[in-house]
């Protein structure tokens, strides 16, 4: 007896420690699911979707903004042609002067093809009339060229300045669609419905600000290189006016 008695006390021993164990891993798996709901689900929201989310006013900021790329790669290319300068042109053109052979020199300017070429064709085609003649011909051509190179400007600047109105347009009626959905909840309305409304409004904001700064940034780049066009052919212009003036000198 003594010994039966003895086996099923061990018997017991074990059953105890198989219960605690399972009650030990009951316990750590309920800990860790817990542990794990409560911890924030993070969700990833990518540019295309917060796009989306913006409303029906991202269409027109898409535009603009398209427009505005387009421009700034546009003129920069032609501005940047415009720019070109031939170091020799003008010694040729004083050689051809010189030596009389007029139709040689517009043929010079013809084959150059660049604002400060046209100006001095203008001005070759103005010799023998008064000098101030000469002059106010040449600026006119001048500023017709220059008109043509700031063709665009003009996007550039509605751009700039009507992008970020769009946007905040955008949030204000978000705004709106939010309060409202958050009324219309009634009591079911939670912060979550407010949050979301909030969120989806200020993409407008944002996107209209990008817009905004990237034409304006644009626009200032490109103003800089046609001023420095200008300068080439006011130069140019100089230049032209005193070789126009040596003959007279001598």
């Amino acid at each position: 007896m003594a010994i039966i008695n003895t086996i099923l006390s061990l018997i017991s021993i074990q059953v105890d420690v198989v219960d605690t164990t399972a009650v030990t891993n009951v316990t750590d798996t309920v800990a860790t699911a817990v542990a794990q709901a409560a911890q924030p689900i993070q969700q990833e929201l990518s540019v295309w979707d917060l796009c989306l989310k913006g409303g029906f006013l991202m269409i027109p900021l898409a535009i603009l903004s398209i427009i505005s790329i387009y421009i700034l790669i546009e003129r920069f290319l032609a501005i940047k042609a415009a720019a070109k300068e031939d170091s020799t042109f003008m010694k040729r053109i004083k050689d051809y002067i010189v030596d009389g052979e007029i139709d040689s020199a517009i043929n010079l300017c013809k084959n150059t093809n660049t604002p400060y070429a046209r100006l001095i064709m203008k001005g070759i085609s103005r010799i023998g009339r008064p000098m101030n003649d000469v002059l106010v011909a040449i600026e006119n051509v001048g500023n017709l060229e220059i008109a043509k190179l700031e063709k665009g400007f003009p996007w550039l600047a509605t751009t700039a300045a009507g992008a970020p109105m769009l946007g905040f347009l955008g949030t204000v009626t978000g705004m709106v669609s939010a309060f409202f959905a958050l009324a219309s909840a009634g009591g079911s309305a939670n912060i979550s419905i407010l949050a979301n409304g909030i969120y989806e409004a200020l993409v407008t904001t944002v996107a209209g600000l990008i817009v905004g700064i990237i034409a304006m940034f644009a626009y200032n780049f490109l103003v800089s290189r046609v001023n420095n066009v200008m300068n080439q052919l006011e130069a140019k212009t100089m230049e032209f006016m005193d070789l126009l003036n040596e003959p007279v000198k001598k």
